[in-house]
């Protein structure tokens, strides 16, 4: 009897231990795990719940399934013209096999390192290969804005400004690729080990989300010389787009006054058309009234000759000639 309740005694102890070492372990939702026994995987984990495992010689590792953000630290990069730019960067990445992640990283912070190391040289390499212009415009939209032959003129005016006109360093520069571009060519380099052949999947147990340029600018020792390159372009754009303005001003003032003269010279050829058709018609009545009643006319033509010029007379010596005969009184 007492060895039967020392056995249960025993039992019971080992039941209790049992329990308290922990049998039973819980993966939330949005976290996945390794059980490792002695070193090896024995088991991996990725529903969420409750999960067995064996006391005391089974260790449970869990790893986040949710997707996590890489920040990299703002760097100096020269770029392909030997220009040196802040490039600041970010990714996004999760733990996609957690065995394999296990067996080569370990932890996340192993995989923090990991990952800025070889996003590091996948942006050092792809920056130093490319101007800066290509990191910094996704597109050449931006030449789009600045098309000097987007000016309206009326319609009746063609005046075109040669394009040799506008100087090839007062526009931006057109890019090839773009920072978007340089983004997945980041990716695309740091997800494939060009050295192994292997992807980061298969070799870490990362996948690689995206890599995204947060930020991009000059190093302070050359922002002022940044700056005054900037101001000079665009006061030389400023005085390209006066002495355009100036131009297409003389070419409408140009064309204005040309149909002004036109204009003019229209309506004065059209004025004497009309004018010697009123002197014709005049003449025709004139004719035409005197072939009526000639001696009346006579008579009326002489009085206003006679009213014209008897004023400016001082004396009349004689009236006997021909031009006063209408002032004789016949007898």
């Amino acid at each position: 009897m007492k060895k039967t309740v020392t056995t249960i005694i025993v039992i019971f102890v080992i039941v209790i231990a049992f329990l308290v070492a922990g049998p039973f372990f819980v993966i939330n939702e949005g976290e996945q795990a390794v059980v490792v026994q002695f070193g090896r995987i024995t088991n991996v984990v990725t529903e969420a719940g409750l999960h067995l495992k064996v006391p005391f010689i089974d260790e449970v590792i869990i790893y986040p399934r949710k997707i996590l953000a890489w920040d990299g630290e703002a760097r100096i990069i020269p770029t392909a013209e030997r220009q040196f730019i802040f490039v600041d960067v970010v990714a996004r990445w999760r733990i996609s096999d957690p065995r394999i992640f296990y067996e080569s990283v370990g932890s996340v912070a192993a995989a923090h390192s990991k990952l800025s190391e070889i996003i590091d040289s996948a942006i050092r390499t792809v920056v130093a290969e490319n101007n800066f212009n290509e990191s910094l415009r996704n597109s050449n939209s931006i030449l789009d804005r600045v098309n000097v032959s987007d000016i309206i003129l009326p319609d009746d005016i063609e005046y075109e400004i040669p394009e040799s006109s506008f100087q090839a360093e007062t526009r931006p520069e057109p890019i090839e690729r773009g920072r978007r571009q340089l983004a997945e060519e980041m990716l695309r380099r740091s997800a494939m080990n060009a050295d192994t052949g292997m992807t980061m999947q298969e070799e870490f147990g990362i996948e690689l989300i995206d890599v995204v340029t947060r930020q991009i600018s000059y190093s302070p020792e050359l922002t002022p010389s940044v700056f005054a390159r900037m101001t000079r372009e665009r006061n030389q754009q400023a005085a390209f787009f006066r002495s355009d303005g100036e131009g297409r001003k003389a070419a409408i003032i140009g064309e204005m006054e040309h149909q002004r003269r036109t204009l003019i010279s229209r309506a004065e050829a059209d004025a004497q058309i009309i004018m010697g058709l009123a002197d014709a018609e005049a003449a025709r009545i004139y004719a035409d009234a005197f072939n009526r009643n000639i001696p009346f006319f006579n008579f009326w033509r002489a009085m206003e000759s006679y009213r014209t010029t008897a004023p400016s007379f001082d004396m009349f010596l004689s009236t006997d000639i021909e031009y006063f005969r209408f002032l004789h009184i016949p007898r």
